[in-house]
């Protein structure tokens, strides 16, 4: 509306320079015309346009109070086939929700938390899959488990699932991501991303695009001490972990905490403070899987 009252003051600004009406008249409405022009014209530019910012400029659409941190996140893409990505920047939003699905490990999977999660994971994205049947497929070491004085053998967690998933009275671990990512590649070969070794600010990146993240976490979402964990011997080397391991799905974040679904406790967008999260996460190795919507 403002453009095209603006386009006409000036158009009619310009009429009157071109007639050869009384001086008196045509000086009139020239001036009247000519400062509704300008008058329309800035109004016109105010209202289209946000502000002018360190980063760019922004429509005013973009400043809601919850919408957006103060400064674009640099984020590194840790899978080639994703470089083609168009946006290696965004504007964070100050807090993000998903609904993703909430699945339970128990009864069936007393030790299954990483595949439960890659479900929810994979049914986020829209592929109908079970629990039971990624228990079966992810990959095993079937090391078995033996103390001799004070050392322990025992399978590597990088190569596949160690000891039994189903139930707690005989030895059993976990699994890595390793071989979780190659069980969501079967189902997502395309889309499908490891994010492992990357930070938390990328995390937060899929989670703006609408991407939950499937992660390798401890049970109590802090940092532990060093006397929760211990040393194992296996076929492939040493290995320190710890029996608090466990896996569940990063729903969202806000200020102050990460939400997650806990395939553990069965509860939707569960929360722990941040700083709390991040450092339990990075200590078992920043262990991450999302995909690309």
């Amino acid at each position: 509306m403002f453009i095209f009252l603006a386009g006409v003051s000036l158009t009619l600004f310009l009429l009157l320079s071109k007639l050869r009406a009384s001086k008196l008249i045509a000086s009139t409405y020239k001036k009247a015309a000519f400062v509704y022009s300008v008058l329309f014209l800035i109004l016109f530019f105010i209202s289209s346009y946000g502000y002018i910012k360190e980063e760019g400029f922004y429509p005013f659409s973009y400043l809601e109070e919850n919408h957006m941190t103060s400064k674009p996140v640099n984020v590194t893409l840790h899978s080639e086939k994703h470089n083609n990505l168009s946006l290696k920047k965004l504007e964070f939003k100050k807090s993000v929700l998903l609904s993703a699905p909430i699945i339970s490990q128990l009864p069936e999977l007393p030790r299954g938390c990483e595949v439960t999660s890659l479900t929810m994971l994979l049914q986020s994205a829209g592929v109908a899959v079970d629990k039971m049947y990624l228990a079966k497929i992810v990959k095993k070491d079937s090391t078995p488990y033996r103390k001799e004085g004070d050392k322990e053998y025992f399978g590597n967690p990088n190569s596949g699932f160690v000891g039994n998933m189903y139930t707690l009275t005989q030895p059993g671990y976990g699994v890595y991501h390793g071989p979780i990512l190659e069980v969501a590649q079967k189902y997502l070969p395309e889309t499908i991303i490891d994010i492992t070794g990357s930070d938390l600010s990328t995390i937060k990146y899929y989670l703006n695009l609408g991407s939950p993240v499937w992660v390798i976490t401890n049970s109590l979402y802090t940092e532990l001490p060093e006397d929760k964990f211990e040393t194992w011997i296996t076929p492939t080397g040493l290995i320190e972990i710890t029996y608090k391991l466990h896996s569940v799905l990063v729903t969202g974040y806000d200020q102050s905490y990460i939400y997650f679904n806990d395939p553990l406790t069965n509860t939707k967008n569960k929360k722990a403070k941040i700083a709390d999260f991040e450092a339990a996460w990075v200590q078992l190795g920043r262990q991450a899987i999302t995909y690309i919507q």
